[in-house]
């Protein structure tokens, strides 16, 4: 007699996602809207473009702190305190959007400091997830969250636009609210499932550098793993730049914000497709030639992208590029939380978190000095060429395609971790 999996609604997964979700659309909203306000006032590509930078570059060295300290502290008194942190910053925000004294040095620094909140805290938030989330239900739980992130990819932008429409007051507001939520929830999730467990022994802990580099090393030693963190760098790199290069070429063409938010939602709309097809793909397919699967098609989109100029073909071709992306990231989250150690996961999830972002802050400026210099198409042609690379290694990587389906992670994690001790 097979025994069902065990139920996520009665596990900390239901307070655990609402204040995920709550910083999710924070980030959300700052991601969309705080570029599109530096472009706005400087009518600068280059310059919004160093704005969107500068941030992924704190949130990628914040996530290394972050990772050591979800491995030593509580992780879900950390999210608590990150919430608090964001706070913080939004009433900054809004005081400062509701005085006229937003100017760029401003949004700069604001920008700064929510990515910084991001890494810090964002590991101990990921981290958290296996503490209150059965190994069991681990793909189930991925599968959900990428349901999740498809309606906040389908409703953050437009709601931006919507907000921005309003006045940046309206936006910072409403991010505050936002953060105000993820503090509140993350403090019942405690109530209810009470600390994570920690690392170790506080006086056996290493050095910070030592700590970090542990995590590094096992990640970089995990042949499973290697594979996914290239491909993830590419393909984040090519889809982001080409989508910021289709956000500016709009903004400068005289569209509306709900115009270009609109067009943004595409992006969810894919998504939301495809995360209904995700739970049914998962325990069926196997990982890796899904993750496979699903690059070439994002890859394909980004290819065929530079033919249309038009906001609804755009929108079209962005939804579809999309379809595959919530499947892949389930199946291949999931199979890392599975194959990470409890007292590693915070400082791997960071190590995933800088190659998969570690040139992503390349793509905002990649766009701005792409519309500078060179126009649209070929921006976007340079873009979808990065897209086909990470395509094409991800078909040659052996370690990628030969992750099963979710039914044997944890043996294929095992045999890889003996293979890679004995290497």
């Amino acid at each position: 007699m097979t025994t069902s999996p065990p139920s996520l609604a009665r596990s900390g997964y239901p307070a655990w996602l609402a204040s995920d979700t709550a910083f999710e659309l924070s980030s959300s909203l700052a991601g969309f809207g705080v570029p599109l306000l530096a472009l706005m006032l400087t009518r600068d590509p280059l310059l919004a473009g160093a704005i969107g930078a500068s941030g992924l570059v704190v949130r990628i060295v914040g996530s290394l702190v972050g990772g050591v300290m979800a491995d030593r502290h509580d992780r879900i008194s950390l999210m608590a305190v990150g919430g608090v942190f964001g706070i913080a910053l939004a009433i900054v925000f809004t005081a400062l959007a509701a005085s006229g004294h937003l100017s760029y040095p401003a949004l700069l620094l604001l920008n700064l400091g929510f990515a910084l909140r991001t890494g810090l805290f964002g590991a101990a938030t990921q981290s958290a997830l296996k503490d209150v989330v059965p190994a069991a239900s681990l793909g189930r739980a991925q599968a959900s969250n990428q349901g999740r992130d498809a309606v906040l990819n389908l409703v953050g932008s437009p709601l931006g636009g919507v907000l921005l429409g309003w006045g940046s007051a309206a936006l910072a507001g409403v991010m505050a609210l936002c953060q105000a939520a993820a503090a509140a929830t993350a403090l019942l999730l405690r109530r209810r499932v009470g600390g994570a467990q920690l690392a170790a022994d506080p006086r056996a802990r290493s050095s910070f550098v030592d700590e970090l580099l542990e995590g590094l090393r096992w990640v970089l030693g995990r042949r499973d793993l290697r594979g996914v963190m290239i491909v993830s760098t590419l393909i984040n790199l090519g889809f982001n730049a080409a989508t910021t290069t289709v956000v500016y070429s709009l903004q400068q063409s005289g569209a509306r914000p709900a115009t270009i938010g609109l067009v943004s939602a595409a992006v969810g709309v894919g998504m939301l497709v495809g995360a209904t097809l995700a739970p049914g793909l998962v325990p069926r397919v196997a990982s890796g030639w899904l993750a496979i699967g699903g690059i070439g098609v994002a890859a394909a989109g980004m290819t065929v992208l530079p033919l249309f100029s038009g906001p609804v073909a755009i929108a079209v071709v962005m939804g579809a590029s999309m379809l595959g992306v919530p499947a892949v990231n389930a199946a291949l989250l999931g199979y890392f939380m599975v194959a990470t150690p409890g007292d590693l996961i915070g400082r791997a999830m960071s190590a995933i978190t800088v190659f998969a972002m570690g040139a992503m802050p390349l793509a905002p400026l990649l766009a701005g000095m792409g519309l500078t210099w060179l126009g649209r198409g070929p921006t976007l042609i340079a873009s979808a060429l990065v897209c086909l690379a990470a395509g094409v290694l991800a078909l040659l990587s052996r370690g990628l395609r030969e992750i099963p389906a979710e039914k044997g992670w944890a043996e294929h994690a095992e045999a890889q971790g003996v293979a890679g001790s004995q290497a």
